[in-house]
This record gives C-alpha cells, sequence and structure tokens, in this order.
C-alpha cells in the first residue's frame, strides 16, 4: 500500500502510518528499530532498495529523508514537506516514509523526523552518500545510536579517513570497514594456525582509492605491531594480503573478486568464498551490532600517515643488521656459546 502526502506535517504522517496498519489487517508494531535514510534523490531509489532487503532481517521504521533545497530564491524560502507512505509488501519487513524537504525545511530536518521515531527503538542514521565530517554533531546524526557512512562514495576516500579519525565519536561506523569483515575473520583464523610463528610485516594489494584497503592495513599494523605496506592493484577491490614470517608467508589472494586462494606454510592451498557483499548485505551485518566498535575506532585512529611512515621506516629497520638468519642455522647458532674475546699480550715490566 501507497499513500502520498502533499504539504503535510509530522502529526498527519503519523496518523496515516496508524491509518495504514489497520487496513492491512496489522496494527501491532513489530518493529525493532528506527533507520533514517540521508540522501539525495539520485541515491534515494538504490539506499531505499538496500534498506528494504535488509529489513527481512532486521524489520524497521525505514524514514528516508530527502533534501530539496530548490534553485531559486523563492525555492529556497518555500518551506513544504511532502511524504510518501509504503506498508505492507511494498516496505519489505517494516514500513517506509519517504520525506521529501524544501526550502527552509531541509536546515531543521530533525525537527521533521523526531516525532516519527518509534518510542523505546534505537535509532541508526545512514548517509549512502555526502556525509558530514562530524557525524555525532550533525543534527540528524545526533538522533541515533549508530551512525553509518560509506567512505567509498566520497571524492577523497582516503583523505576523508583522516577527517573521520579526528572526528570519531562512539556509535560511528563505515560500510568500507564492513566490507572487509570476512577477510579479517579469514586471516586471524589463519594465524590461530601457525601458533609458533611471528608475523615480521605484511603487504595489503588492492585497487587505487579504496578504503577498505587502508582500513585493512590499518588493522593489520595496529593488532600486530609490524610494518605494513599498501600496494596498488587492477582491483576488483581488494585483492591480496600477505603476512611474512620466519617459517613463510602467508597469503590470501582474491583475483576475480568471488573465489579466494588461502596459502599457509607446510599445507596444501586452498580455496575459500571471499564474494564482495551488496550493499544490503554490508547494511544487514551491521544492524546486528548497536554498541560501540573499539576495534574499528583502533584501526581508524591509526592514522594512514602513520601507516605510510611505518612502511617507510621498515627497509631502515632491516638494515641495522646486514645479514639475519632464520630457521635450524639461526637455531644451532644460538645454542652455540659465545667465542670469548683474545686476551690481550701483558705488559712488559719496565727494566729496573
Amino acid at each position: 500500500m501507497k499513500i502520498d502526502l502533499t504539504e503535510t506535517t509530522s502529526s498527519k504522517i503519523n496518523a496515516a502510518l496508524v491509518q495504514a496498519r489497520r487496513d492491512i489487517g496489522t496494527p501491532a508494531i513489530g518493529m525493532v528499530l528506527t533507520l533514517v535514510i540521508v540522501t539525495d534523490e539520485e541515491n534515494a531509489y538504490d539506499a531505499l532498495k538496500s534498506a528494504n532487503d535488509a529489513s527481512h532481517e532486521h524489520p524497521s521504521r525505514i524514514v528516508v529523508v530527502v533534501k530539496r533545497a530548490g534553485r531559486s530564491v523563492r525555492a529556497r524560502r518555500d518551506a513544504r514537506l511532502d511524504a510518501e507512505i509504503r506498508v505492507g509488501a511494498d516496505a519489505g519487513s517494516g514500513e517506509t516514509v519517504v520525506l521529501r524537504l524544501h526550502g527552509e525545511l531541509v536546515d531543521h530536518a530533525q525537527s521533521v523526523v523526531l516525532p516519527l521515531l518509534l518510542p523505546d527503538a534505537p535509532v541508526v542514521v545512514w548517509w549512502p552518500d555526502g556525509a558530514p565530517s562530524d557525524l555525532a554533531r550533525d543534527p540528524l546524526g545526533a538522533l541515533g545510536q549508530r551512525r553509518i557512512t560509506d567512505t567509498y562514495a566520497c571524492e577523497d576516500p582516503i583523505g576523508y579517513l583522516s577527517a573521520r579519525s579526528v572526528a570519531y565519536a562512539p556509535g560511528d561506523t563505515d560500510l568500507a570497514w564492513t566490507r572487509i569483515t570476512p577477510w579479517r575473520s579469514m586471516l586471524a583464523a589463519a594465524l590461530d594456525q601457525q601458533t609458533v610463528s611471528v608475523v615480521t610485516s605484511a603487504v595489503v594489494d588492492g585497487e587505487d582509492e579504496n578504503p577498505s584497503c587502508e582500513l585493512l592495513a590499518m588493522w593489520l599494523a595496529d593488532r600486530l605491531q609490524v610494518p605494513v605496506k599498501r600496494t596498488v592493484s587492477a582491483g576488483p577491490g581488494l585483492t591480496s594480503v600477505r603476512l611474512r614470517t620466519k617459517d613463510g608467508e602467508i597469503v590470501l589472494d582474491r583475483a576475480d573478486g568471488s573465489l579466494a586462494t588461502l596459502c599457509m606454510p607446510g599445507q596444501p592451498d586452498r580455496g575459500v568464498a571471499l564474494k564482495r557483499r551488496d550493499t544490503a548485505e554490508l547494511l544487514a551485518e551491521e544492524l546486528r551490532r548497536l554498541d560501540p566498535d573499539n576495534t574499528y575506532e583502533a584501526s581508524l585512529k591509526f592514522g594512514v600517515a602513520r601507516l605510510e611512515a611505518s612502511a617507510e621506516a621498515a627497509p631502515a629497520k632491516a638494515t641495522d643488521s646486514p645479514e639475519t638468519v632464520t630457521g635450524p642455522k639461526a637455531d644451532a647458532a644460538a645454542a652455540k656459546p659465545a667465542a670469548k674475546p683474545a686476551a690481550k699480550p701483558a705488559k712488559k715490566a719496565p727494566a729496573k
């Protein structure tokens, strides 16, 4: 069921929602959260489709805020609210309200959204594109317990990562971080199987201007405390990760964007499913947890500049000892007692 309201108010929208639920025979509210989507007309359709797909796992009230300030001076002064209400099969497993804000009302979107939030239910705010620099201080962002962005959609993803690390607040997250969850799980499981190996350095290979690659590299550098080098490939997305140990390399390589190969010292190569996920799957994963992501915070605050500095300093550290021996020879050398320095000849006593 779809209901169009022109030049309306928040109270009329709430009344229309109640009546629509009664008309389709579901007067009770069975939703677990409110998802507020802040977007424009260009991205509204794709964002709403992803949210509807995610609502099959998380039934929610979806409030889409489309800001249309207008180009002319008169249009910018004319404050008007139009709404589209969708319930039943047209709204996934919840209900949807599409708000189109015109004129001066664009600057007061929070006053329109606040009466439409579900009572006693968490609020998640999502910016598919064009997120503000400080999410927690944004009027709409301040309404949410979780705030979701997608750095991949920014014009300067790497620069935005640095800005996000400065303005981070508990509850902020990024779909660029969510994209590497399978990679982090696979690498952590691989290291658990190599209990005697110590990682000395790492290389993350992926397409240029892909923030997921930087986030994975910062996560490895923060957790392992080793130099991590970021290299550029043709993609798609993140293509490979190499962890160097004294026993050999642990390699997770995904060249085609779907099937990866895991290579570990002393074990046969194995194929693992590591396909690129769509936005609906990423959004559903983020809605599973509403508490602050401390691991994301630590990785983000590690910083791109510090990551590059540690990678550049790695060769200098390697030249401190001109020859490094590992393996059985190193063990034998360690077990062998060190030779004592030759005794200096005693000085002759002067003749009397």
